[in-house]
């Protein structure tokens, strides 16, 4: 700025807000920043409803006088009018007329298909294109697609959210000390970070999957081992630079502990860049996943996936609405998470502050 260019006008009552209060206000003004965020957390609000919005059970049944609520508990078909003590099949025909029919009514879910429902009355062989039964068609497995991507979408997002967490702690936790303390636990550190960065994490995926069979847990563990040191070294910049401030030397004086000093002190002035990168990682995540599931070596089989879904589509060419409806939920998640991320960077970025 010159010197005789005027100030950036401030925001009404900046001058009286904390400074995550304007970080805040900074980021609502970035537009397409903050409609991604309401987006996506409409999105994933909606995933985690996925039993309310596509399911084959009725949410609530009404027949011959008495409730049920199949999505909740399953009951044998005998009820219904069945002849078979097995669950109901509630997309057989016969069951759908005998709790329709009457004063007996159920409710049903928007998409009457759930992640592992494979549609036995379709008019077409699997995979399907789509049609007022299957919005999005079926996948080589007759399983309705729209619901796949709804499950699927729900995994990715919970296990992006864990593993961004997990590898959060972890980051925060070596950066600090490493930073804090410096010397030589800084430079054992580092060497020991070297070693270990250098270890293929991917062959040992492969190892892992081998030997134990594969599951969500295994695989946010194995993840969590290597996803923590990029952020670590952010972390660990800041600890060495804030570790020289005045208010930590005046901490010390005092008698301050280091613990104390870390964690009340350093800490919350060395969290912009770990606030600034969570969107990009768990963009990192999302797409860890969907690359391991596409290689069969992510969630274990029969669990929605949006990789296992984008497999298929290499492996039904001529099935264009398996790929395109798969590659168009990644896009339209990763492209909010960047935005997000964006205007987050820009939001803390101390160089883009309301004067």
């Amino acid at each position: 700025m010159r010197p005789d260019e005027p100030p950036a006008p401030a925001l009404p009552g900046q001058g009286s807000l904390s400074p995550g209060r304007r970080a805040w206000l900074r980021f609502k003004r970035n537009r397409l920043g903050y409609t991604s965020l309401v987006l996506f957390c409409v999105i994933v609000v909606m995933s985690l409803l996925a039993e309310v919005l596509s399911n084959d059970r009725p949410l609530i049944v009404r027949y011959e006088g008495q409730f049920y609520f199949p999505v909740f508990k399953e009951y044998p078909e005998k009820i219904f009018g069945g002849d078979f003590p097995t669950p109901a099949d509630y997309l057989d025909p016969f069951i759908r007329q005998r709790i329709t029919a009457g004063p007996n009514w159920a409710v049903y879910a928007p998409n009457p298909y759930g992640a592992k429902t494979i549609n036995y009355f379709a008019k077409s062989p699997s995979p399907a294109a789509p049609t007022w039964d299957n919005w999005l068609g079926t996948d080589d497995r007759g399983r309705d697609l729209l619901a796949q991507l709804i499950y699927g979408f729900r995994v990715s997002v919970l296990f992006g959210l864990a593993l961004t967490v997990t590898g959060t702690i972890l980051g925060i936790l070596a950066g600090a000390v490493q930073g804090y303390f410096a010397g030589k636990t800084d430079l054992l550190m580092q060497r020991l970070i070297e070693i270990w960065s250098s270890v293929p994490d991917l062959y040992l995926l492969i190892i892992f999957s081998s030997i134990l069979s594969p599951s969500v847990g295994l695989l946010l563990v194995l993840l969590s081992l290597f996803g923590w040191m990029s952020l670590s070294d952010y972390v660990r910049a800041e600890f060495l630079r804030n570790r020289q401030m005045d208010y930590v030397r005046a901490a010390r004086a005092l008698g301050v502990g280091n613990s104390r000093i870390m964690w009340k002190h350093i800490l919350p002035n060395s969290m912009t860049p770990v606030v600034t990168f969570l969107p990009f990682r768990m963009s990192a995540a999302i797409l860890a996943l969907t690359s391991l599931d596409f290689l069969g070596l992510g969630v274990p089989p029969g669990t929605p996936s949006l990789g296992e879904l984008l497999n298929q589509g290499k492996a039904n060419l001529d099935a264009w609405w398996i790929s395109l409806s798969t590659f168009a939920v990644l896009v339209i998640t990763l492209l909010l998470l960047t935005f997000m991320g964006d205007a987050l960077r820009d939001a803390l970025d101390p160089r883009k502050a309301d004067a």
